[in-house]
């Protein structure tokens, strides 16, 4: 049985991704047609794999408006969402204060909680997203934990929604942040155009990243946390000592693929039952080209990167259900 709560976390699962596409393209007269037709045909496709979760999700459930009472919440549920909060602030601090940046702050975050605290460490992993947001848009603490209590209380009502599919914690983690601005009047950080020069490289790394967070997780057994943030620090240290260090790429592009590389390690994040290895690579490479579609978006938000590769792991997971559905051999027609 499920309550206007659990309603209302899986349409913020399914809005939040749309918001942030549209976003990309608002205003932007300059935006080339085939990246709008990229963009629309991800929505669209992604719309298939949102509308077969409803019916996964509420399919045969009746829906009980009586309140919180029939949801199910518990103390545990106040304790994750108190972990988002903390994961939020941590990050953030670490990131700013410490200087770290928004990719290895939450990269580590993910995996000392994974290591140290593993009952919390998907909450608090989420909440690490809300601390990537840049002090640009996000200026002080108080905003930052307040998206975080936001992305606390998205986090326990999407529990039943698109469980296992990559990237839905950053998309709580980009509803807190989005609903924050809108409350409080924020702005966003000042756009930047995409490099769609490095189109090709940026698409290799997501498919390597992504992979190895899969395998890291699955064959080696670390968790879906703990071998996204090994992936998300190896790249935040190592793309920017390639750029810096031995001058191997431009500072620009190093930080570019760091942030790529830990937005492809969150669609390796899903389960097998959802994507296979196959699947996970074609969401990474998608996550890839989808990242530069919407690098003017919401620039500064948290969660965003979670969010592409989410888009992008619902497009792969539509597609699939289109292809079976088109071929009589594997729906079961004659």
């Amino acid at each position: 049985m499920y309550g206007p709560v659990q309603i209302a976390g899986y349409a913020a699962l399914v809005v939040t991704p749309v918001a942030l596409v549209l976003s990309a393209l608002a205003g932007r007269p300059e935006v080339q047609v085939g990246t709008v037709g990229v963009q629309a045909g991800i929505v669209l496709v992604g719309g298939v794999a949102a509308v077969l979760e409803s019916r996964r999700t509420f399919g045969g459930s009746s829906v009980d408006a009586s309140g919180l009472e029939e949801t199910g919440f518990d103390e545990t549920d106040v304790i994750d969402a108190i972990a988002v909060v903390v994961g939020a602030v941590v990050t953030f601090l670490a990131s700013v204060s410490l200087g770290l940046g928004p990719v290895v702050a939450s990269a580590l975050v993910g995996v000392l909680s994974g290591v140290f605290v593993p009952r919390v460490a998907v909450p608090a992993y989420c909440g690490s997203f809300v601390g990537m947001a840049s002090p640009a848009a996000f200026p002080s603490l108080e905003y930052v934990a307040a998206a975080g209590a936001i992305s606390g209380v998205a986090y326990v009502a999407t529990t039943e929604s698109f469980d296992g599919v990559g990237g839905k914690l950053g998309t709580i983690a980009l509803c807190g942040c989005l609903a924050t601005v809108v409350l409080t009047g924020l702005e966003y950080g000042t756009p930047t155009a995409p490099q769609w020069g490095i189109a090709a490289v940026v698409a290799a790394v997501a498919v390597v990243a992504a992979v190895a967070t899969l395998l890291a997780s699955v064959r080696l057994e670390l968790g879906a946390v703990v071998a996204s943030g090994l992936t998300g620090v190896v790249a935040g240290i190592g793309f920017p000592v390639a750029g810096i260090g031995v001058s191997v790429l431009p500072p620009e592009t190093a930080s570019t693929l760091a942030a790529v590389a830990f937005c492809a390690s969150f669609v390796g994040m899903s389960s097998v039952d959802r994507l296979s290895t196959a699947g996970v690579a074609g969401a990474g490479g998608l996550s890839g080209l989808v990242f530069l579609a919407v690098t003017p978006a919401v620039t500064g938000a948290g969660g965003k990167l979670g969010t592409i590769a989410f888009v992008s792991c619902l497009a792969v997971l539509g597609a699939l259900e289109l292809s079976r559905v088109a071929d009589p051999r594997r729906n079961g027609s004659t």
